[in-house]
């Protein structure tokens, strides 16, 4: 695994400093309003960003055969949910969107725009299955300790309820990605919930109700000026997966907005395996 990739996972699970949120209380604190997460961001996610696809292409660009789920920590319910996918079904039932919701969408070939929606809420938006993700940022804890959100009661939806936070990380420097230095600022934290259940990869590798996302996002930045944002994705669920399953998906700032075609929620049938390649039809 990369090592900003283990770097972001060691941040979301550990207990870290929350990012500045206005000076502590005691002495020197000033009256007024705390800052919103706008104006302590410690970080520029904003603007239109690109899939870099380097890794996992069997599983991303294409719709991969039928109980093909390697990689996927899945119980056995989870196997037999996936064996039985059908993607006929799932488009006469008006599901096509199973396979863009929180748990998966960052690993969809995607363009994603990142924009405020408000001082205290980002807004991310796909172009492939144009989907909206909001994200609600909410105060720290005492001590900096980033807990999981209470339990949402929103209706479930394919993006869910997530809440945010601004972290830092302890390990800022000597990683060996990108330069001494390249981790300092901070980075994003995002729990999801109450999300409807979909698919993990677009054959029908499930993930339930249940499940629990965790992201991290953090920006990084080179020196001939290309900007880039890893995500770090850990998706926990009590019926489908035997441990958690994580993935880094990495993106690339674009200049302008020029390649943004949004395209409704669509899956292509899958490939056939390879041993059932040539055999003809049925």
């Amino acid at each position: 695994m990369k090592p900003l990739a283990i770097a972001l996972i060691v941040a979301i699970v550990a207990v870290a400093e929350v990012a500045a949120q206005g000076p502590p209380a005691g002495r020197g604190r000033q009256a007024g309003p705390p800052p919103t997460a706008r104006s302590s961001a410690p970080v520029d996610l904003t603007g239109q960003w690109v899939s870099i696809v380097t890794e996992d292409w069997r599983w991303r660009m294409v719709t991969p055969p039928k109980r093909d789920y390697a990689g996927v920590p899945l119980n056995a319910e989870g196997r037999k949910a996936a064996d039985a996918w059908d993607l006929e079904a799932d488009n006469a039932a008006g599901n096509q969107c199973r396979a863009f919701g929180a748990a998966a969408i960052m690993r969809v070939p995607i363009r994603i725009r990142i924009s405020w929606q408000d001082d205290n809420t980002l807004k991310l938006e796909t172009d492939a299955g144009q989907q909206t993700r909001v994200l609600r940022f909410i105060a720290p804890t005492p001590g900096g300790v980033l807990p999981l959100p209470p339990l949402a009661t929103a209706p479930r939806s394919w993006q869910g309820v997530s809440d945010a936070q601004w972290f830092r990380q302890p390990q800022s420097r000597g990683l060996g990605f990108g330069g001494v230095g390249a981790l300092t600022g901070g980075s994003l934290r995002v729990v999801t919930r109450q999300m409807r259940a979909g698919y993990l990869r677009k054959n029908g590798v499930p993930y339930s109700e249940d499940a629990v996302v965790t992201e991290g996002f953090h920006r990084h930045d080179e020196p001939n000026g290309d900007a880039y944002v890893t995500v770090t994705t850990i998706v926990e669920d009590p019926k489908y997966l035997a441990q958690p399953f994580i993935t880094s998906s990495s993106f690339k700032r674009e200049s302008d907005q020029s390649k943004w075609k949004p395209t409704p929620c669509r899956t292509a049938p899958p490939l056939e395996p390879p041993a059932a390649a040539g055999r003809g039809g049925a």
